[in-house]
């Protein structure tokens, strides 16, 4: 089902907020889709959903290596499921090593999973801008 991100309903929105585990989909250069568990916060007002990464992990390469010259642009997925509920975002990824950036990821992480990460000097943020919405959360 598909959710308007111009007017979330309640029920998808609080389904974000919920600790959850959820999955990362992004795409090898050879095309094929690689699924990872991470945690996700979804900032709605700003249409992000962000990922803390390690700068060496596999799903910050595939993040930057789809990234052409003309921007930011790995085509993502983040989706998390519990029963019958599941919510999916979809958009446009860019990886950020600035320390307002990751440590925005953090914040946002901590208030979500109710727990500071650990220190990570290679830490970085996966910032996704979210085209699309879709789930069943009520």
């Amino acid at each position: 089902m598909s959710i308007d991100l111009g007017d979330p309903p309640a029920p998808y929105l609080s389904f974000w907020r919920e600790r959850h585990l959820c999955t990362l989909t992004t795409l090898r250069p050879d095309g094929t889709p690689h699924v990872v568990p991470v945690g996700v916060t979804f900032d709605p007002e700003a249409g992000i959903a962000r990922i803390l990464a390690n700068r060496s992990s596999r799903k910050v390469a595939h993040v930057r290596a789809a990234s052409g010259p003309e921007g930011p642009g790995a085509r993502v997925a983040v989706c998390q499921v519990e029963r019958r509920r599941w919510a999916t975002l979809e958009g446009l990824a860019e990886v950020s090593a600035e320390p307002e950036r990751v440590a925005e990821g953090m914040r946002r992480y901590e208030e979500r999973y109710g727990r500071v990460p650990s220190p990570n000097p290679d830490r970085v943020v996966i910032e996704i801008r979210v085209t699309r919405a879709l789930g069943k959360a009520g």
